[in-house]
C-alpha cells in the first residue's frame, strides 16, 4: 500500500527523495504514527513536504490514495453535491444573521456534536436544506454550511461566521500553491522585482548623503558640512501588452487584476499599456474593447518607446495558424503587410527584454497548439502562475 502512495505523491508533482521515504518508513517502524491515519498524515507531511506551497498537492495525493480506507468521517461526492448551494450564499447569510441575533451565548459539547455527526453520516441518504437535524444547508443543524447554528461542523461551502470548530471537505492549502492562477496582491509582489535603481535622473538632490557628510565634516576640522545627493529612483520602464476578447474572455478578471497591480506599482519610471486580439499586428488598441480606430501604430510604438522598455505580453496564444503566419490573418484590423509572426520578430529585435505570460499554457511543445509552440520557440513563455511570474521577472532583470 505505501509503495503505491509513493507513486501517487510523485504523480502529483511532489519531489520526494528516497532518503525522505526511508525516513518515513523508520518513523512507522518506531510507532510514531500509532494506528492513527490522522497521525500518519501529519508525520508524513512533516517528513515529505518541503514547502507550504506543496501542502495542497500532498492533500490531493493523500485523499486519492487513502480514499478507500474506512473512515467514520468520510464525506461522499454525493454529499458534497447536496451541500453545494454557492448561488444562494447571500440569501442564506441574511437568514442566518436573523437567527444568530436572536441566540444567546451557549456552551457547545464538541464530543456530543461529533458523535451525532458520525451517526448522521451513517444514516443520511438524501439531500436536506433547512431544518435542524440532518447534514444540510441554510438550517439550524450543527452540520453543513450556510446555516444559523453557532459552532458545529462545516461540511463543504465557504466560511461564514467562522464559528465552526471543524471543517470537512475543504482544501485548506489551495491558495498556498505556487502554480495557482494569481491575484492582485501576488501580482504586486512579483512586479516589485522589476527594480533597477539609478541616481542619474535629472532630479534635485533631496536626500542626505550620510557617508559624504561624515567625510566632508571630518575634512572640515569637525565643523558640520551637510552633503545631499539625488534619491535613487527605479529606472525601469514597463510596456504591458494584453490579449483581449475571444478565448481570453474567461481571464478578464485576471487581466484586470494585472492592470490594477501595474498601476498601483507607481515606482516605475514609466508604464505603458496597450491591447491586442490574438496576436500583435500593425495596430495596438488603447482599451480592452479593441475598437477599430481607437489604436496606435505599432511602428509608432517602436519609434517612441525605446529598446530599454521591459515588455510583458499576456495572452493564451490560442490563435489559428493562419492568424500567425498569413499577411492577411488579422480578421479584425489591418496587418500592415506583415504576418503576426513578422510583427513578433520585430518586437524581439527592438526590445532587449521581453516575456510572454500564458494563463493556460500547455506543457512542453504541444502539437495541437501550433501557434503557441511557434511563439514559445521565439519568445520566453511562462505560465501565468505565481511561480511562472516570478521566473518571468527574473528573466526580465538578468543582464544578458
Amino acid at each position: 500500500m505505501f509503495g503505491k502512495f509513493f507513486e501517487v505523491l510523485k504523480a502529483k508533482g511532489l519531489k520526494v527523495t528516497l532518503t525522505e521515504w526511508l525516513t518515513l518508513q523508520e518513523a512507522l517502524d518506531r510507532g510514531l504514527c500509532g494506528s492513527s491515519l490522522t497521525q500518519f498524515y501529519y508525520v508524513a507531511r512533516m517528513i515529505l513536504v518541503k514547502s507550504e506551497t506543496e501542502y495542497d498537492k500532498f492533500d490531493l495525493a493523500f485523499e486519492e490514495h487513502f480514499k478507500g480506507v474506512a473512515s467514520e468521517d468520510e464525506i461522499t461526492a454525493s454529499m458534497l453535491r447536496w451541500l453545494d448551494k454557492s448561488d444562494m450564499v447571500e440569501l442564506a447569510h441574511e437568514e442566518a444573521r436573523k437567527h444568530l441575533n436572536q441566540m444567546e451565548e451557549i456552551q457547545i459539547d464538541k464530543e456530543d456534536v461529533e458523535t451525532r455527526f458520525k451517526q448522521r453520516l451513517r444514516d443520511q441518504d438524501s439531500e436536506h436544506n433547512g431544518g435542524s437535524f440532518w447534514i444540510g444547508t441554510m438550517g439550524k443543524s450543527s452540520f453543513g454550511n450556510m446555516g444559523g447554528n453557532v459552532g458545529g461542523v462545516r461540511v463543504g461551502g465557504t466560511t461564514g461566521y467562522q464559528s465552526a470548530f471543524q471543517v470537512i471537505g475543504a482544501r485548506k492549502y489551495r491558495d498556498f500553491r505556487n502554480d495557482k492562477i494569481i491575484d492582485n496582491r501576488q501580482f504586486q509582489v512579483a512586479l516589485r522585482k522589476l527594480r533597477q535603481f539609478s541616481t542619474r535622473l535629472d532630479i534635485p538632490r533631496t536626500e542626505l548623503d550620510i557617508d559624504g557628510t561624515v567625510d566632508r565634516t571630518c575634512s572640515n576640522g569637525g565643523c558640520l558640512q551637510i552633503v545631499m545627493e539625488k534619491p535613487r529612483k527605479n529606472a525601469v520602464k514597463l510596456l504591458l501588452l494584453m490579449d483581449s476578447g475571444g478565448t481570453m474572455i474567461p481571464y478578464t478578471t485576471l487581466l484586470n487584476e494585472l492592470f490594477q497591480a501595474v498601476n498601483k506599482s507607481n515606482h516605475y519610471k514609466d508604464v505603458k499599456t496597450y491591447y491586442f486580439h490574438n496576436c500583435i499586428y500593425s495596430k495596438l488598441y488603447k482599451t480592452p474593447e479593441c475598437e477599430n480606430g481607437d489604436w496606435i501604430d505599432t511602428e509608432w510604438m517602436f519609434r517612441n518607446l525605446d529598446s530599454d522598455y521591459k515588455v510583458i505580453i499576456v495572452g493564451d496564444a490560442a490563435m489559428a495558424p493562419e492568424e500567425l503566419y498569413s499577411p492577411t490573418g488579422n480578421y479584425r484590423g489591418p496587418n500592415g503587410g506583415l504576418s503576426g509572426m513578422d510583427w513578433l520578430l520585430l518586437m524581439k529585435r527592438h526590445y532587449k527584454k521581453i516575456v510572454w505570460m500564458n494563463p493556460k499554457m500547455a506543457p512542453g511543445h504541444a502539437p495541437w497548439r501550433e501557434a503557441e509552440t511557434a511563439i514559445k520557440n521565439l519568445l520566453p513563455m511562462y505560465k501565468l502562475t505565481v511561480e511562472g511570474l516570478n521566473q518571468a521577472m527574473v528573466k526580465l532583470m538578468v543582464n544578458k
